[in-house]
């Protein structure tokens, strides 16, 4: 992935494209080749392995699809959002270079997530290629990502139920999460059953990724996080651990797993590197 990330943000233009300003390719190289779990390509490319595909195709998927997850974090990171100076154990893309650079070079990077993903290579079929683009911009956008931020920023100092949560946390990280594991399946030609059990295995995955990082916000060392911790609490923000408690997280997370692992089971061996994700999302300690 990394590999694949530096070549796609050269300085070198492509086929329509006039110029890369120097100053943008930067901000985009600092925000998406500054290390990170990559834990979304590596689910969409271990599903589509788990069902016999993998090539260069899933791997430009799998590029678009972190360059969403890279852009939502400068955009994230920014003061008028989570006002965020480090991320990744160092400044975040504003604080290196600056707010406008930062916020075009999210734009940039959520505009090239939708050419990369448009590539022949993805998929011989158009019409699969326009599922895939289609199903991201829904996982991305006003119903998935970027509607779950707004309703995270609603939500602070402000009394939520367990069920608003639940739906904001499944939008703000799960939507990409689950897209991971459905696009990967989809990619590999799955079955319509097998599509389903994925999408489904993204959601438990997305659900304990959110509900670790809440665990990690109260109880996370920030050297080793690489970001500051406490500041869900310090913003008021509503999460399942402050509703519910740290207890009642850890015994929730230990169910996602073991539900996760029983919709891997007819993959068998095939399936062991999603089951350690599985396993590792829910007890990561950054």
């Amino acid at each position: 992935m990394e590999m694949a990330l530096d070549r796609i943000l050269g300085a070198d233009t492509v086929a329509g494209e006039t110029e890369r300003p120097a100053r943008l390719v930067a901000a985009m190289r600092h925000a998406a080749l500054g290390g990170g779990k990559r834990l979304r390509p590596v689910l969409m490319r271990e599903t589509a392995r788990a069902y016999g595909r993998d090539d260069g195709g899933v791997l430009i998927a799998a590029a678009a699809l972190e360059c969403i997850h890279c852009y939502s974090l400068v955009h994230d990171d920014l003061p008028a959002m989570d006002d965020d100076d480090m991320r990744r154990g160092r400044p975040t893309v504003h604080k290196a270079y600056d707010e406008a650079t930062a916020i075009l070079a999210g734009d940039a990077l959520l505009t090239l997530a939708f050419d990369l993903i448009a590539s022949d290579t993805v998929h011989a079929e158009a019409a699969v290629r326009l599922r895939l683009s289609r199903d991201l911009a829904r996982a991305a956008g006003l119903g998935g990502m970027a509607g779950g931020q707004m309703l995270d920023l609603e939500s602070e100092h402000r009394q939520r139920s367990e069920a608003e949560i639940r739906t904001l946390q499944a939008m703000k990280t799960g939507a990409l999460i689950r897209y991971a594991t459905r696009s990967g399946a989809i990619l590999a030609g799955a079955s319509d059953e097998d599509v389903a059990r994925m999408t489904r295995f993204g959601e438990l995955v997305g659900l304990a990724f959110q509900l670790a990082d809440d665990l990690l916000d109260v109880q996370g060392d920030a050297a080793i996080l690489g970001k500051a911790a406490g500041k869900d609490a310090a913003a008021g923000k509503a999460t399942l651990v402050a509703l519910k408690g740290v207890d009642w997280t850890r015994r929730t997370l230990d169910e996602l797993v073991r539900e996760a692992d029983g919709l891997l089971a007819s993959l068998g061996a095939r399936a062991e590197v999603l089951s350690a994700i599985a396993r590792y999302v829910a007890d990561r300690s950054a």
